[in-house]
């Protein structure tokens, strides 16, 4: 076998092995997002019921406190302090609602990460299609013009990817205020 024959042969080895072992571990990516997503859902809405109840029960509490305060057994300064404490609570509970909107932004951060898996893995299976093609044709085809053809393909795909996936979710953190999802 002459030495252009081998390194053609090896290339194509080499482009089929990427191309499998690529698809493998993006499967098992794609598996482990769709499982962080079940759980981050679940969690998001075991915590929602357990906030709303807390908020439930604070709030028949500060109705207990005001029937005591209008029967007049509190002091005036116990009564102004009971007040700042209503409102401090009020607004940890509403902060720590609001904070269970991430699963919204989160939810389309891993939709978005499993369209990259998916795009990458169509990257992938274009090495392999470049492979295949290239196996039916002659092994002294100049492997050059192989390896041009799979570049060229590799880089219009990752393009139209990169089109199709812009940065949507520009939120840093929770407490930001400005959430700008698309």
């Amino acid at each position: 076998m002459s030495e252009k024959k081998l390194i053609g042969s090896q290339v194509k080895q080499l482009l089929s092995g990427v191309s499998d072992h690529g698809r493998a571990h993006l499967l098992e990516v794609e598996t482990d997002l769709a499982q962080t997503a079940l759980l981050l859902g679940e969690a998001i809405e075991k915590l929602g019921v357990s906030f709303m109840a807390m908020h439930e029960a604070v709030l028949k509490e500060q109705q207990e406190i005001d029937v005591l305060i209008s029967e007049g057994n509190v002091p005036p300064q116990a009564i102004e302090k009971i007040r700042e404490i209503q409102n401090e609570i009020s607004q940890h509970v509403n902060a720590a609602v609001t904070s269970l909107q991430f699963q919204d932004l989160t939810s389309q951060l891993i939709s978005r990460t499993i369209q990259r898996c998916e795009g990458l893995r169509e990257v992938l299976n274009l090495l392999g299609a470049e492979n295949g093609q290239s196996q039916n044709e002659e092994v002294s085809e100049n492997i050059e013009q192989i390896l041009l053809n799979a570049i060229a393909r590799l880089e219009k795909q990752s393009n139209d990817l990169q089109a199709v996936l812009r940065k949507a979710v520009h939120q840093k953190h929770l407490d930001s205020g400005d959430i700008e999802l698309f």
